[in-house]
């Protein structure tokens, strides 16, 4: 029998059943795989961590423990847009929800004239109606109102022992606010004066039981003041306050402190009120206490914004009249000041003042100080123009004393003295009623012949004039070339210290450079008429040519902006040398930095051109002709 063709038969058959089998389960595999991932990713994106993705052929199993109901809706809702909601096996939990947390109970009880307010949630255990009872009694004509909420939640421990002791402490205090919350109670309150407040604090301390936070804020209102008012005092008995008062803790801090440098010592105190004329109280009291220290005894008072000063009688009127000369015309606005001084006697006759007079010195340094009478605050306006003009705002200091009982054309004295002043290089003037003594140093030789006819122009003939000058020469002007050796040198000496830089491969200064550049104008006009060069010098990278005209354009660029800085540059010409004389191996990074530079070179009168420049850097002083350029770097 022939088998064969049979069985070949049946083998095809059995082996492409096994191919049509593995070809299945490699598609389900791949189907399965892919499905699992897919809802993966979505669980991610959606920050589902808690989920648990596992693919069985076609269905999903979701595992895990959902957080709440709505999170596992979540999760299939996202996963039924990946496959149909009939393959999802959901084998998930729902975790049990925790007991919701107590409320935190808290009562505010505000009590004020109106009466007394109740508002926040207490434990629906609490007795409101008792509550309202109780604080009732204390509110007197005013209501009790009754805001409150209540929860039906246990007590919290120790809050039966706040509210008790909120309730005791806002009964004692009719303007205030009673926070209560368990184991703490907050308190604020006005009290009548700052005694009130220190005995209310203590008492609520002493009765807050134990384990139980306080926290105090009581504050008491400062007293309204009126006038305003202040009196020092300096005689045998010492310096001290009669009365003081101060308007903040800073200002009391500096009138104290005041008291003490004018010799008040032991226990001071300065009451702090509403009501101060002007926010510069203490700086006019500080002024006040200095003044009669200044003249060594009396007293002062203030009253809002008049001031009285009245000297002892062993106060000379020379001090009286320059301290309170220097108190009157510095004295804040607003202040006015009424200055005495007792009659003096003499075995009962009185004895006369000495006479009126105006003091003006002249320093050295240009400061002038302007102290005496004047007889009007028009006189005294003019006279402060008028020294301002001459000598300088800011040189000036005016201490200068209202007094109205003056000889006549006294202004007229004043003002020529110290226009008089002002032609000398050093001095004093001093104006009485019958003489004008002026002395003091000039190097002008006619400035006595000078003065003496603006006198005469000005007062008249009859003037009595003293004059005291002290003639000193000139000194004899240095020499060109001694004056320009040491301006090359400081020049040069600026630019050792910050060199002038520019942008790369540009003529163009940086703004970095302008401060040098300042520095450089500022000795300049110092140095005019003096013949300078300013040259300008590169490294060797580069051509030739090219770096001779970026040391051209360098140089006339600072050129230039010294001309921006009204410089006069008629002495002063631009040079550029390019890498024609180094300074520094241009074989280095450091070398080829200290070529690349600006140098003002002292030029040599007309021959400049043919010897050679001076070449002056900081303080030393040598003369070099231009160095040749080498034929390349040195290594």
């Amino acid at each position: 029998m022939r088998h064969g063709p049979k069985i070949l038969t049946a083998l095809a058959f059995v082996l492409a059943f096994a191919l049509a089998a593995v070809a299945a389960g490699t598609a389900a595999s791949v189907i399965e795989m892919g499905t699992r991932k897919a809802a993966q990713l979505q669980l991610d994106i959606g920050g589902h961590d808690w989920a648990e993705i596992s693919a069985d052929g076609l269905q999903l199993r979701l595992a895990g423990t959902a957080p709440s109901e709505a999170h596992r809706f979540r999760v299939l809702s996202m996963l039924g847009e990946v496959v149909e909601s009939s393959r999802i096996v959901d084998l998930t939990d729902v975790a049990r929800p925790t007991a919701i947390a107590p409320p935190e109970f808290s009562l505010e009880m505000l009590r004020n004239d109106d009466g007394i307010s109740l508002i926040g949630l207490v434990p629906a255990v609490t007795d409101r109606v008792g509550l309202v009872a109780e604080l009732a009694a204390s509110a007197g004509d005013g209501q009790v109102t009754d805001m409150l909420e209540s929860a039906d939640y246990r007590e919290p421990d120790g809050w039966a022992r706040a509210l008790t002791f909120g309730v005791s402490a806002l009964k004692s205090l009719p303007r205030s606010k009673v926070s209560v919350t368990a184991n703490r109670v907050a308190i604020t309150a006005i009290a009548d004066s700052a005694s009130e407040k220190g005995r209310i604090e203590t008492d609520l301390r002493r009765r807050t039981p134990a384990s139980l936070r306080l926290e105090l804020d009581i504050s008491a209102p400062r007293p309204v003041i009126t006038p305003f008012t202040l009196r020092f005092l300096m005689d045998v008995e010492g310096a001290r306050f009669d009365a003081c008062s101060a308007d903040t803790e800073r200002a009391q801090t500096r009138i104290l402190q005041a008291a003490r440098r004018a010799g008040a010592t032991g226990a001071l105190g300065c009451t702090l009120g509403m009501g101060v004329p002007s926010p510069n109280w203490a700086e006019a009291v500080e002024m006040g206490l200095g003044a009669l220290a200044g003249i060594g005894g009396g007293s002062i008072t203030f009253s809002d914004a008049d001031i009285a000063l009245i000297a002892a009688e062993n106060v000379s009127q020379a001090d009286f009249d320059r301290v309170v000369g220097e108190l009157e015309s510095n004295l804040p606005a607003v202040f006015s000041l009424h200055a005495e001084m007792p009659e003096k006697l003499a075995n009962g006759v009185a004895v006369a003042v000495e006479p009126p007079e105006f003091f003006a010195t002249l320093s050295e340094d240009g400061a002038v100080q302007l102290r005496g009478r004047v007889p009007d605050a028009r006189a005294r306006d003019a006279l402060q123009a008028l020294a301002a003009a001459e000598f300088g705002h800011d040189a000036v200091y005016l201490a200068t004393r209202i007094y109205p009982d003056l000889p006549g054309g006294w202004t007229a004295r004043v003002l020529t003295s110290v226009e008089a002043l002002g032609m000398l290089d050093a001095g004093n003037v001093q104006v009485r009623a019958d003489v004008i003594r002026l002395s003091g140093d000039t190097q002008d030789a006619q400035a006595s012949d000078t003065i003496s006819r603006l006198f005469v122009s000005r007062l008249g003939e009859g003037a009595k004039i003293e004059l005291a000058l002290h003639y000193t020469p000139p000194p004899e002007p240095e020499t060109t070339e001694a004056n320009g050796v040491e301006c090359v040198a400081r020049l040069n000496a600026v630019l050792d210290a910050d060199k002038i830089t520019f942008e790369p491969g540009s003529s163009v200064i940086t703004a970095a450079a302008a401060p040098t550049i300042d520095a450089l104008a500022e000795i300049l006009r110092d140095c005019e008429g003096v013949p300078m060069q300013i040259g300008g010098h590169t490294d060797s990278q580069g051509g030739e040519d090219m770096n001779l005209r970026l040391s051209q354009g360098r140089a006339r660029a600072v050129m230039v902006a010294l001309q921006q800085r009204r410089v006069l540059t008629g002495s002063i010409v631009s040079q550029g040398f390019g890498e024609s004389q180094p300074i520094a191996d241009n074989g280095t990074e450091e070398g080829r930095e200290a070529n690349r530079r600006i140098e003002f070179l002292l030029l040599n009168g007309e021959t400049a051109a043919a010897t050679g420049p001076l070449r002056v850097t900081g303080p030393d002083i040598t003369a070099d002709r231009p160095a040749p350029r080498p034929t390349q770097p040195t290594p």
